[in-house]
């Protein structure tokens, strides 16, 4: 079982021995896990659990509550498993910029994995800028280093990556993936709310071009919107969390551009039905959209990949 699907796994795995030296771990797949049990966030049963979380106030606290509405962290993450954390942190911008992820945010959900009993948490992207200035200037870095077992990258060398084939792909058919996402157990997504020049928005799944390596080539070469459903059928986190503590609603993806701060966390499975709520919670450019008016999360949807349809779901509101 995996979140991608590669027929070259066993041949990867042994390169990834050789290749590994920067970050030194070596992951696991596993689909995402659905059993529930109590921990220090608290703990619902999972048939009371919502389908969405959206929850405002401060952020650490409404990271915190959202995973609480979704059934607890231990919905997610079990003993001994190897976590990744994809947030966006591509730009070398403060966070009162707005085009990375709350380094507090990012810190929080890694503290909460180690504290159920993670193995580790890389937390990775595939900077866009100098990876050292990214890191340091986003914040993440300053934030996570005092939690144990959690080591922040810029994965940015190509032999990080690992070709996989993308078998519902409509213009993409292989990719080079990031072969510690391809090989975690578990697969925390959590970009910030920013708009996108090309896209409109950029939020979870078009978050998770961090993750492959030839970026230029979904820009440049076909359909930019379906090539991120393309890719969202093989990279399926087992949670998605949109930071919009801060929204950078002009200026996407880099900024800069303007800031509206919306204290808002939304937290969910399908990574569709996130990204669909995400669209609703500012005005981008000035205007109000909904899901309907974005390719990529239309396409999505039309693959089969999660729902867009919010009058179907539970969403769970709450101030904290």
């Amino acid at each position: 079982m995996s979140k991608i699907v590669s027929d070259s796994y066993k041949r990867a795995r042994r390169d990834f021995l050789k290749t590994s030296v920067k970050t030194g771990f070596l992951l696991t797949i596993a689909y995402p896990l659905i059993s529930i049990q109590s921990n220090a966030w608290g703990s619902v049963s999972e048939l009371n659990s919502a389908d969405l979380a959206v929850v405002t106030g401060d952020p650490g606290k409404a990271v915190r509550k959202a995973i609480d509405l979704l059934g607890g962290i231990k919905r997610f993450v079990k003993k001994g498993q190897r976590v990744v954390i994809k947030p966006n942190m591509s730009f070398a911008k403060t966070p009162e910029e707005a085009s990375n992820t709350n380094p507090l945010v990012v810190a929080t959900v890694a503290k909460a994995c180690i504290e159920a009993g993670a193995q580790n948490v890389l937390v990775l992207d595939h900077t866009l800028q100098k990876e050292e200035l990214c890191l340091e200037r986003s914040g993440i870095k300053k934030h996570c280093q005092p939690i144990e077992k959690t080591h922040v990258l810029a994965l940015n060398d190509k032999k990080f990556y690992q070709s996989v084939s993308v078998p519902q792909g409509k213009v993409i058919k292989h990719l080079e993936i990031m072969k510690e996402v391809i090989r975690c157990d578990v697969l925390i997504n959590m970009p910030t709310a920013k708009s996108h020049s090309a896209t409109g928005v950029s939020l979870g799944m078009k978050g998770l071009m961090g993750v492959i390596w030839n970026r230029g080539y979904f820009h440049s070469k076909v359909d930019l919107n379906q090539a991120i459903a393309d890719l969202s059928s093989v990279v399926k986190p087992s949670l998605t969390i949109i930071d919009a503590s801060r929204a950078l609603i002009t200026g996407g993806p880099a900024g800069p551009g303007k800031v509206e701060k919306l204290n808002t966390i939304i937290a969910g499975v399908d990574p569709v039905a996130v990204d669909a709520y995400g669209v609703s919670v500012a005005r981008w450019y000035n205007k109000k959209f909904d899901a309907a008016n974005i390719k990529h999360i239309v396409a999505a949807h039309r693959m089969g990949l999660g729902n867009i349809n919010l009058d179907k779901l539970q969403i769970k509101k709450e101030n904290v």
